[in-house]
């Protein structure tokens, strides 16, 4: 959700769409490209995917500058763990440019046939 949750509904923000931004709440210093999934202007929550920063190069975005993170969720791959509901548990994003170990609650996890689902919030960078 971006700091300014009105910014949504003003510059019609929609599936399909860039948005460009820092993940402030954890700290991460690395401006992210996110691929609108969905939009809600009332609350101004955004559901996205993170794309490469080449996208942010190539097409017309929204940028929001600092947003807040309130979950992370997809595959995961187990390295030393598997993740357990209700827990803290450390990982680092698929593509994560800093390369900085994570943490979050696991708030969801179970075997789908794509892979391990995870679902994580309070995320902090370490």
């Amino acid at each position: 959700m971006p700091f300014r949750a009105d910014l949504v509904e003003k510059w019609e923000i929609k599936k399909g769409d860039l948005v460009t931004g820092r993940p402030a709440g954890p700290g991460c210093p690395v401006y992210h490209a996110l691929r609108v999934l969905s939009a809600n202007p009332v609350t101004g929550v955004i559901e996205c995917h993170t794309v490469g920063p080449m996208a942010a190069r190539t097409e017309e975005v929204h940028d929001v500058q600092a947003y807040h993170v309130h979950a992370f969720e997809g595959i995961a791959s187990t390295v030393r763990k598997p993740p357990v509901f209700g827990t803290r548990q450390y990982f680092l994003p698929g593509n994560c440019m800093i390369g900085l170990a994570h943490t979050a609650l696991v708030n969801m996890s179970f075997q789908k046939p794509s892979g391990l689902h995870v679902r994580l919030e309070d995320i902090r960078i370490l």
